[in-house]
């Protein structure tokens, strides 16, 4: 996987006892996920954050938010965070909670179907 280990360390630390909190292998990099949610995660350097539709256009005006194009057209409500974004804790934590009250506000995602084999 090509993802700064000491930023999804950070990351790690600031979701540290939020419940339902899973990290998987996702985009090539990692993602921590809250009740089968994306939230945020590391790919690269970057910090990839889940603001939603509604705060995308105000958190892309940030000067170090970018769209995230990740399959060559951006992902509605997702950002990547380029590294003089989120160097001190608290720009970090800022983008951190600001993905977490957007995906802590979603409806329980339905179970999904298991593959046939």
């Amino acid at each position: 996987m090509a993802y700064n280990q000491k930023l999804a360390e950070r990351v790690r630390h600031l979701l540290a006892g939020q419940p339902g909190i899973v990290e998987k292998s996702m985009f090539g990099g990692l993602t921590f996920m809250v009740m089968d949610n994306m939230c945020c995660g590391v790919l690269n350097n970057d910090l990839v954050v889940r603001v939603g539709p509604e705060h995308y256009q105000e958190a892309l005006a940030d000067p170090s938010a970018r769209p995230m194009d990740f399959t060559g057209r951006p992902l509605k409500g997702m950002l990547y965070i380029g590294p003089k974004g989120c160097k001190t804790e608290k720009e970090l934590k800022a983008w951190v909670d600001e993905a977490l009250s957007f995906v802590v506000s979603l409806p329980p995602r339905a179970p999904r179907k298991a593959k046939r084999q």
